[in-house]
């Protein structure tokens, strides 16, 4: 079974093949990063246009990368929710073309529902119950994977996002668009013990709040205009990372679930990824972290999911509308 998966939720247009849902043979991503570093984040606008010009050519060459054609892919699927509207409608209306040119069938898959499956796509081998974290600059999520397709929202933000955070400090902080990983570099140059910031609802739940800590780097930097830049990224980091690796540890003991993984673009963070490898090490329990280029937005984690979907509920008619605030 080999499935063309589409992704233009927001500024990546990405496509994909894979092959039983678990086994990539090509995985293309064009990035817009470039448009958008100017206006500080992500024109709604200037994505969709670009989503236009670019998904035809990224399709094909996710072709050619696999080695296949249109003729022996067996489905295609695409992100139909949550993201910007107008980036949606590009790809869901490319993948309902192939699919009305072809008569292959076509399969909506939710943004969140993807990113759970980049670490089945990371470890092929891997199975439910597991308790994921769905960390982006648009979501933070807590997501208990009990079976394919059915999930329980554990925690979530009540305010502003991880990477949502990072993004605005890296802004006032001049460092530029995207801010996560501007925050990530330049950390690995400052002492993360350097400035106490706050844990913010450290242990209290398993939702999130980054709002008041990214107000009290503000405040800081304001205060304290002769810090060093490093040292405040590198202490910011580390509050955020703090929060998140005790949050997802707290859902398991709450749960009983001994595996853990990460998805989204701020999964990709050095100093996530390593607290969570310490963990692994230390055996408080199995984490699977997907590799970098499986974090932030792709079209293979799309045709991963869209593999058991079509198994469990069959193709999605052609009728069904993009729909920018999808719930999982």
């Amino acid at each position: 079974m080999r499935i063309l998966g589409i992704e233009t939720s927001c500024d990546e247009t990405a496509a994909a093949v894979v092959e039983d849902g678990r086994l990539v043979r090509s995985s293309v991503v064009a990035s817009q990063a470039d448009l958008h570093a100017r206006f500080g984040g992500v024109v709604p606008e200037i994505a969709s246009r670009a989503h236009v010009e670019l998904i035809g050519d990224t399709v094909a060459q996710a072709l050619v990368e696999a080695g296949t054609s249109l003729e022996e892919i067996d489905a295609v699927a695409a992100v139909h929710g949550p993201g910007l509207a107008g980036a949606l409608l590009v790809g869901v209306s490319a993948a309902k073309a192939i699919a009305l040119a072809t008569g292959m069938p076509y399969i909506g898959v939710h943004h969140h529902e993807a990113h759970l499956y980049a670490a089945f796509l990371e470890d092929p081998s891997l199975e439910p119950p597991v308790v994921t974290l769905v960390v982006s600059g648009g979501h933070t999520l807590l997501i208990a994977m009990e079976a394919h397709g059915r999930y329980r929202v554990l925690g979530q933000t009540v305010d502003d996002a991880a990477g949502e955070a990072f993004d605005k400090i890296a802004r006032f902080l001049g460092l530029g668009y995207p801010g996560g990983p501007a925050i990530d570099r330049l950390a690995t140059s400052g002492d993360p013990d350097a400035i106490a910031f706050p844990r913010p609802m450290r242990t209290d739940g398993l939702d999130f709040s980054f709002s008041g800590l990214k107000t009290a780097v503000v405040l800081h930097v304001r205060k304290h205009p002769d810090d060093d830049v490093a040292d405040v990224a590198a202490s910011f980091q580390a509050a955020i990372v703090d929060v998140l690796t005790e949050k997802l540890l707290a859902a398991a003991r709450v749960t009983g679930i001994e595996t853990l993984v990460i998805g989204g673009g701020v999964a990709a963070n050095s100093a996530l990824r390593a607290r969570l490898l310490d963990v692994a090490v230390r055996g408080d329990a199995r984490v699977v972290i997907p590799a970098i280029a499986l974090c932030t937005d792709n079209a293979a984690m799309v045709a991963a999911v869209a593999a058991y979907r079509l198994a469990a509920d069959g193709p999605t008619p052609l009728d069904d509308a993009a729909v920018p605030n999808l719930a999982l």
